[in-house]
């Protein structure tokens, strides 16, 4: 055969491969998009899945919360639970309970009633009061008059009758507190004060360092409980009573 007829044979072959190489074919489906749509078809039919790997997200993201907190609440242990401009229930109890709230939150206004029977109760508790305002001008007006009114010596009765009210706003503040008998002038020039101004910034300062993205959210010794949860509360107290005593 000489070389020019071995050269178109050769080609042949190449060509018709060359022409397949250029045709318009249908690409065949990635590897990847064929997981992706088998991963599809999965979810669909069990999505219960996806709550599930949500609820884990959660469950990661408040263990994180709560190791990032704790390193935080030695350094600032001082300003958690020893700040003077706090106000302070029970204040020679030997188990310091710091709650960060605000008057207007849902979930601090169910905790309240248990939060008072709480202290009521148990006298070895010392609750710290921290307002934490997160929903506006409202929340700041009972914050302020709160606070304003902390040397009267209704602090704990102040804080249940503000929780108890649904529809809390300003007017709503002076009229529940005026009703409990506290002096509003004396109040009210205490809470507009500087000094409240700067408690209010600082409180809100020292939440955000130790990353409390919302209220309640409670501190005991070393323990974060973040929300309303009451019971893990509870358990916080009592592993903190227990230290106590083999210290």
């Amino acid at each position: 055969m000489t070389l020019l007829r071995r050269a178109a044979t050769l080609a042949v072959p190449l060509a018709v491969a060359g022409l397949a190489l250029a045709g318009c074919e249908r690409p065949a489906p990635k590897p990847s998009d064929r997981f992706g749509e088998k991963v599809r078809a999965y979810l669909l039919e069990h999505p219960e899945v996806l709550m599930e790997a949500s609820q884990k997200l959660q469950e990661k993201q408040a263990s994180q919360q709560a190791a990032s907190a704790q390193k935080a609440i030695g350094q600032y242990r001082q300003a958690i639970e020893r700040d003077p401009r706090d106000i302070v229930i029970n204040p020679n109890g030997s188990v310091t309970v710091t709650e960060f709230f605000d008057y207007r939150c849902g979930y601090c206004r169910h905790a309240a009633p248990e939060i008072v029977d709480l202290v009521q109760k148990n006298p070895d508790i010392r609750l710290v009061l921290k307002d934490f305002v997160i929903f506006g001008h409202d929340s700041e007006a009972a914050a302020r008059l709160a606070l304003g009114a902390k040397d009267q010596g209704k602090s704990l009765e102040l804080y249940k009758a503000l929780m108890a009210e649904n529809a809390l706003d300003a007017a709503a503040a002076l009229r529940i507190a005026a009703g409990l008998g506290i002096d509003m002038t004396r109040a009210k020039a205490a809470g507009e004060s500087e000094t409240v101004t700067q408690h209010l910034a600082d409180t809100d300062t020292l939440a955000k360092t130790l990353q409390l993205s919302g209220t309640p959210a409670f501190i005991v010794g070393d323990t974060l409980v973040p929300g309303a949860d009451i019971n893990a509360l509870k358990l916080a107290i009592d592993q903190t009573r227990a230290a106590k005593a083999k210290g």
